[in-house]
């Protein structure tokens, strides 16, 4: 991660949960919310790479943050490691709600399991866990809660029309939930990725068309990274955007 960004005073201290926080743009996330001196618990389903994250952070900044295995597909499970994290950290202040699987398929092959299934992963977990943290939110005054979209949908793409649905859902959740949530101080806010250049991105879907795709459509040079929008997320944890909600930030570099 680059570590020539802002410093943001306000997230010293403060409690962070971060769902899907092991790998790609997550543990981005998480290393920022370290690195601002966050108390920062975060969940995943990849045990391995989630330890190998925490041992990486404790070594870098001397701390590591609170792994809670899960899969987020498990309500219970998820809510119980919202609990743990109040527990062992204190009210949770920000939620970030990452965790998602931009897996292809085809209209054709979609049977309901499937169906389920891709909602559980990248939408329904957006909604339980913010409903778990508002009363957190409440006792402290209030609270951030950043809800991960994705350009997919605004481009047409397609080969994930499930995945797609989910992340155009995510902002209209984030709309209507910033009215109910506002009156308690919470703010509410979306960030939109563009193509971003994951490990799991390079190695199943970036090649050489890609490339040209990424150059002829971005207004920017170069790729976007996954510290890219951990900054954008850091700007929406931070009291900086005290006044911010409802609302949506691209970080595409010009694509859409």
């Amino acid at each position: 991660m680059q570590t020539d960004g802002a410093y943001y005073p306000s997230l010293g201290g403060k409690v962070a949960f971060v769902t899907g926080g092991a790998s790609g743009i997550g543990a981005a996330v998480v290393e920022a919310l370290v690195a601002q001196s966050c108390r920062t618990a975060f969940v995943d389903i990849d045990g391995a790479a989630a330890e190998q994250l925490c041992t990486r952070l404790h070594g870098q900044f001397g701390h590591a943050p609170l792994f809670l295995q899960c899969d987020i597909r498990d309500l219970e499970a998820l809510t119980d490691s919202i609990s743990t994290a109040q527990r062992r950290l204190g009210d949770i202040e920000v939620l970030v709600n990452n965790a998602a699987h931009d897996g292809r398929h085809s209209v054709e092959s979609v049977d309901r399991a499937y169906w389920d299934d891709r909602i559980a992963i990248n939408l329904r977990h957006y909604f339980f866990a913010a409903q778990a943290v508002l009363p957190q939110m409440q006792t402290r005054g209030g609270g951030s809660i950043i809800n991960f979209s994705s350009t997919s949908w605004k481009i047409k793409a397609g080969n994930y029309p499930l995945y797609a649905m989910c992340k155009a859902a995510a902002h209209g959740l984030t709309r209507s939930m910033a009215r109910d949530v506002g009156r308690h101080g919470v703010r509410i806010n979306t960030v939109t990725p563009g193509w971003v250049m994951t490990e799991r991105q390079l190695i199943h879907h970036v090649d050489a068309q890609a490339e040209a795709d990424i150059a002829r459509n971005q207004c920017l040079p170069g790729t976007v990274m996954p510290h890219d929008l951990a900054a954008m997320v850091l700007f929406l944890a931070s009291d900086a955007s005290r006044m911010c909600t409802a609302q949506e930030f691209v970080v595409d570099a010009g694509w859409t």
